[in-house]
């Protein structure tokens, strides 16, 4: 590789590194929100919390990514003409045909691994975060509950189990407190097991047991009740897991699909690659500037060119579900102009205009 190639390579691959960095470090705090919003609400247990971040980052890799190769590169080629290496660099004969090598070179494997991530991991990490919560519903374990240990609820509830089955289903001495406005309930029982409903709510069904429930603020309006048989609900978790979901299936399995969410969620996947290819030889003549100019205002417009993209991106999808775009139109509507202007910026930049003569006219 020659010595201009690899420097060029190693300026782009540091800005695009340290870009990258700082995006993953932003998303990691809003993905960290989320997640604590879902387990205060009792959607998602406590116990996996480490494991739905590392996937819900893996489904954001595809929008990360090509944001990051895009400041990047134009972090590296701002500071290349804020320096004054470019104007030397062209004054040699190297255009944008000549960088187009060592763009390449960090370019394709990117792009690669955005349409890895959005074929094939992006998918799979949803389904798998789908599925663990799912089994978390239908496991005591799971959900967060130990035997000999109390464990809060999302609703204010304490529920204490003293023996477990091995597989979380079935437990023994429990019991339940409960506050219900100015009335608390205290159940307790001798056995029981957990039951799903076909609407995913969850209920511990309760035998041979006792109910007493009275006044919160003091009082001696008590009831005691001895039951058979008692059902009591446990916070509502997240959504049923459905194989069938298109967000959910393999990419595969899209193809021969004949709904248009399929269509929609197939195109959605498709695009993220190409638009990463686009923005990438975009930035370079976006970042042209001259020494003296300011180059975060380029990447400021940048930034605001993506974002437009990828908020048409997910209005497009949601036009292909609603049938208000055509199947075979698809995304293409917005991913193939995107290339070509990209294309025309690139190869247009720093190309001079013919200067047309002037006639001189006679004295």
């Amino acid at each position: 590789m020659p010595k201009l190639d690899r420097y060029l390579f190693g300026e782009f691959a540091q800005s695009t590194f340290a870009a990258l960095v700082v995006l993953l470090v932003v998303s990691l705090g809003g993905v960290f929100t989320d997640v604590l919003t879902d387990i205060t609400r009792g959607r998602v247990p406590a116990g996996m919390m480490f494991a739905q971040l590392g996937l819900v980052l893996l489904n954001w890799l595809p929008i990360i990514l090509p944001l990051a190769l895009m400041i990047g590169l134009m972090l590296a080629m701002g500071r290349l003409y804020r320096d004054s290496e470019m104007p030397v660099m062209a004054s040699i004969g190297v255009g944008p045909r000549r960088m187009l090598r060592p763009l390449m070179l960090l370019v394709l494997p990117v792009v690669a691994v955005v349409a890895l991530s959005s074929l094939w991991l992006g998918p799979w990490a949803e389904r798998m975060s789908k599925q663990m919560i799912s089994e978390a519903n239908r496991n005591l374990l799971l959900a967060g509950l130990e035997p000999g240990r109390f464990t809060s609820l999302s609703n204010g509830g304490v529920v204490f189990v003293g023996s477990m089955s091995g597989d979380g289903s079935e437990f023994g001495r429990i019991f339940v407190y409960r506050q219900n406005g100015e009335r608390l309930d205290v159940v307790t029982s001798n056995r029981g097991a957990l039951q799903v409903g076909d609407d995913g709510r969850r209920y511990l069904q309760l035998q041979d047991g006792f109910e007493v429930e009275g006044p919160l603020n003091g009082g001696l309006d008590y009831r005691l009740m001895r039951y058979a048989r008692n059902e009591v609900e446990l916070p509502t978790g997240d959504t049923r897991f459905d194989p069938n979901d298109p967000e959910l299936m393999p990419t595969p399995a899209l193809l021969g699909d004949p709904r248009p969410e399929a269509n929609a969620q197939l195109h959605n996947r498709i695009a993220p690659p190409l638009l990463a290819l686009a923005f990438a030889l975009m930035a370079i003549p976006l970042a042209r500037s001259t020494p003296r100019q300011a180059r975060y205002g380029r990447v400021l417009m940048g930034f605001l060119a993506y974002l437009v993209a990828t908020n048409l991106l997910q209005l497009g999808t949601n036009w292909l579900e609603d049938g208000k775009v055509p199947p075979a139109l698809g995304l293409w509507w917005l991913v193939l102009p995107l290339m070509a202007v990209a294309l025309w910026l690139y190869f247009s930049d720093g190309r001079l205009r013919r200067v047309a003569p002037r006639r001189v006219g006679a004295a």
